[in-house]
């Protein structure tokens, strides 16, 4: 861990010291878990894409034959 310092104005210290007090943690760990926080919020959210049961063929057979109908689709459209 690296030390920093930091520019804050008086109001902003006092509030943090005394909910430094009411929270019996330190100041730099208030300050630590902010900064996460902040950070964490700030990352784009990348949610995965799922295509799982997004339509309906009407085939029973889809799991057994993806790759034959995956290739005979591909070939046809040579």
């Amino acid at each position: 861990m690296k030390r920093t310092t930091i520019f804050a104005d008086d109001e902003l210290l006092m509030e943090l010291k005394e909910l430094s007090l009411e929270e019996k943690k330190s100041v730099a760990e208030l300050v630590r878990k902010a900064i996460t926080e902040f950070l964490t919020r700030k990352k784009p959210h990348t949610k995965k894409i799922s295509f799982m049961g997004a339509g309906r063929s009407g085939r029973m057979n889809i799991a057994e034959k993806h790759e034959e109908l995956l290739w005979k689709r591909h070939l046809k459209n040579k």
